[in-house]
């Protein structure tokens, strides 16, 4: 798995390239398109073409409608805000990742039970942040988690250093890396 997940959101294609390319230039091989934009599904289709070296994925998946859609442009893992079964389903049928988000015990239970043990924890600020993390560890020791929402490179170190956060998601890595490239 990638340590840093990209949140990309792509509201017109001509923005793929220049997204992806200032990813790469910045050795970022991850992207989660999310799906809250009209052309979410053809960005991740041309991202998968144009760049089958990178791991694409779709965000903010909330049904298993889209997860097909998703599956059917080429995604390589599934992410979520919340857990859902029929995203869960399909995600098994089609053995791809997926990360639901989780905070609650319950969810994690519920998460436990479909046989996924790495979860979305968003928003990390909101929730409770890495002292939250730490709690859910102690009763979830089988459960990793990806965090994202108030992450940045004034904490990102802090929660990169527990052991059960395998990845941080932050749309914050675009916007840095957009930044730098451009710049050169």
């Amino acid at each position: 798995m990638d340590k840093y997940i990209p949140v990309v959101v792509i509201k017109e294609l001509d923005e793929v390239d220049k997204i992806l390319l200032a990813l790469k230039a910045n050795n970022i091989n991850c992207a989660e398109i999310t799906f809250r934009t009209a052309p979410a599904a053809e960005a991740i289709k041309i991202a998968c073409e144009k760049y089958p070296d990178m791991n694409i994925g779709a965000g903010t998946v909330i049904s298993a409608k889209q997860c097909e859609e998703a599956l059917a442009a080429g995604a390589k893992f599934i992410v979520s805000p919340g857990l859902s079964v029929g995203v869960a389903n399909v995600c098994k049928e089609n053995n791809i990742p997926y990360y639901p988000g989780c905070v609650t015990p319950t969810e994690i239970m519920q998460a436990l039970e479909l046989g996924i043990t790495t979860v979305k924890f968003f928003p990390a600020n909101i929730y409770g942040g890495l002292s939250a993390l730490k709690a859910l560890s102690a009763p979830f020791p089988q459960i990793n988690f990806i965090p994202t929402g108030g992450i940045d490179r004034g904490n990102i170190e802090e929660f990169l250093a527990f052991d059960k956060v395998v990845a941080i998601g932050g749309s914050f890595f675009v916007k840095e890396a957009l930044e730098i490239f451009i710049a050169k």
